[in-house]
């Protein structure tokens, strides 16, 4: 079976579905030197013929609609939302799809996935701490998800941050870790290790999309 990967970054998502069985190409309109599978520099507006020779398609259209600062009421308007526009290209098509993105975005019946479930995280300072990184995942055909396992403290990996939410540093928000080991702490919280930090800030860790990918690959093959 063969998976389109529509906006694939550096290919967190990709992985994972090649590792649940899929035959993966990447679409980005920015070069992805990173990306581990065949990849295609093309614009979202030119890829519909390209998808059509595809089994399943996946997109992960930009989040920053959803995800900006709530404490800055503007900051969300600044950013354009291509996840109804992506829906509607993807139902036309009429074949299997997978939307990802941000609890926020305007998904249908979506599953969420979060890295607790997978138990994802790393040892820092004291003691482990867990990955949680919730994102959404609009499926046609619906698959099944998986609850959250949230019991201590987490981790987060975003903007120029690797953070401990718990520990609070004189600004009074979660403590950072030192820049010389963010990157490490980071690959290893999600599971993937050929990224540098601005492609892993911004990418889903692989066991979601595996756990995603296996469950489709069962419902085509019947």
């Amino acid at each position: 079976m063969r998976l389109l990967d529509l906006f694939c970054g550096a290919g967190g998502a990709a992985v994972g579905y090649h590792r649940a069985g899929f035959e993966v190409w990447g679409v980005d309109d920015q070069p992805q030197p990173a990306y581990p599978f065949r990849f295609i520099r093309q614009s979202w507006d030119d890829v519909i013929e390209l998808a059509r020779d595809f089994d399943v398609i996946h997109a992960s259209p930009p989040c920053q609609a959803y995800s900006c600062n709530r404490f800055r009421p503007n900051a969300r308007r600044d950013h354009v939302s291509l996840y109804d526009d992506v829906r509607n290209v993807l139902e036309r098509l009429r074949k299997p799809f997978i939307i990802e993105n941000v609890p926020g975005a305007p998904s249908r019946n979506a599953i969420q996935l979060c890295g607790t479930s997978f138990g994802l995280g790393t040892v820092v300072y004291d003691g482990f701490r867990e990955l949680r990184r919730h994102r959404w995942f609009e499926v046609n055909p619906m698959v099944l998800g998986m609850p959250c396992q949230h019991h201590g403290a987490t981790i987060g990996i975003y903007g120029d941050h690797a953070r401990d939410r718990r520990r609070k540093g004189p600004n009074g928000k979660g403590l950072d870790f030192p820049d010389k080991n963010k990157l490490e702490l980071a690959r290893t919280a999600m599971g993937i290790d050929w990224m540098n930090w601005r492609e892993i800030s911004q990418a889903i860790p692989p066991a979601y999309t595996e756990f995603i990918g296996c469950q489709l690959l069962q419902h085509l093959h019947g």
